[in-house]
């Protein structure tokens, strides 16, 4: 579907649950108020929702969290809408902590692809930003998957003072595996908001010193915004995600659905439509994809999350619709 400024949005993030069985610290607090089950939407809820999406023209899927493994029969649900006409490639983002145990039944989906939020290699740093003693599952889920032969991308999050002396190990990762490593700037939302971010382009120069060969990867990769290089020493390819420091709105393809089954054509702004209230309250699929296509068109222009960074001023944060709720809650 093409929205007033005349871009195709054809990419549907969806957020199923969340709950998560780690506590990163920019994403959420130790103690967490659990929604209830009902408070949620089913997966036929879902379903429906996906099928009026695809009658629209999203073709891609991501399904995420919270940790959307820890919903029982997550994998199930991500064959279903992978069935759906229409529909041409369903994707997962985890944390990694329930793969190893699933990779088999994502690869027999087939799952189109899978992306690992792995923010370091150091287990005392791994338990520091999610406050659990994780690190050896979600690595090993990492293998499987690279066994399995399904395309995985490992997104970190740099941050001041946490991570940045361990950068230069996970770029690596691209070098020694067949892997995409994505280094996401950190996103003012919740408790972002108190983290100092590492911009891409400086984590870029660190690589480009030490690979002088590296050249932009032009094939594109995946559905997202990430600008890629990569090398002819490399088995993978290392990109970046720079939505404050380089927006990349003009282009983006997406809207998001969160567990509650509210939906956001933007991830900035606070608004958007109730679709759980609209199932629960009997609407027809005609009324549902209208719905649907009413909240894309009227997508806005582009975020401003460069007024709401480590550092701004607050004052300017209650100005605007910006979003107040914190990342877990909304769908990473």
């Amino acid at each position: 579907m093409i929205d007033q400024y005349k871009r195709s949005i054809d990419y549907m993030r969806i957020s199923i649950t969340d709950r998560c069985n780690l506590r990163c610290t920019y994403c959420m607090p130790e103690d967490v108020e659990k929604l209830e089950h009902e408070s949620i939407l089913t997966y036929e809820e879902i379903l429906r929702i996906c099928k009026s999406a695809s009658s629209l023209g999203i073709r891609k899927i991501k399904i995420t969290g919270g940790e959307p493994m820890v919903r029982k029969d997550a994998v199930k649900l991500m064959a279903n809408i992978k069935a759906i006409p229409g529909i041409e490639f369903v994707t997962l983002t985890t944390n990694g902590v329930l793969l190893e145990e699933h990779v088999e039944e994502l690869a027999k989906i087939p799952l189109d692809g899978v992306n690992v939020s792995l923010d370091t290699l150091n287990t005392d740093t791994f338990k520091k930003i999610t406050r659990r003693d994780e690190f050896l599952k979600v690595w090993n889920g990492i293998q499987k998957l690279i066994e399995a032969g399904i395309p995985t991308k490992i997104n970190c999050v740099p941050q001041k003072g946490v991570n940045e002396e361990e950068l230069m190990d996970i770029a690596e990762l691209a070098v020694k595996y067949p892997v995409d490593v994505r280094f996401i700037e950190m996103m003012p939302i919740g408790y972002g908001k108190e983290f100092e971010p590492i911009k891409g382009e400086e984590i870029k120069s660190r690589i480009e010193a030490k690979y002088p060969n590296v050249v932009s990867q032009k094939k594109r990769r995946g559905f997202g915004p990430a600008e890629y290089i990569t090398s002819n020493e490399w088995m993978g390819n290392i990109g970046f995600i720079s939505a404050i420091s380089h927006k990349f709105c003009s282009s983006c393809n997406r809207v998001r659905l969160t567990s509650k089954g509210f939906l956001k054509s933007c991830l900035c702004y606070g608004d958007g439509i109730d679709l759980m209230e609209a199932l629960r309250s009997g609407a027809s699929d005609e009324e549902l994809t209208s719905l649907l296509s009413k909240a894309i068109e009227k997508k806005p222009l582009e975020h401003n999350f460069e007024r709401h960074t480590h550092g701004s001023n607050s004052q300017v944060q209650d100005q605007d619709n910006m979003e107040k709720s914190e990342m877990f809650k909304i769908g990473g």
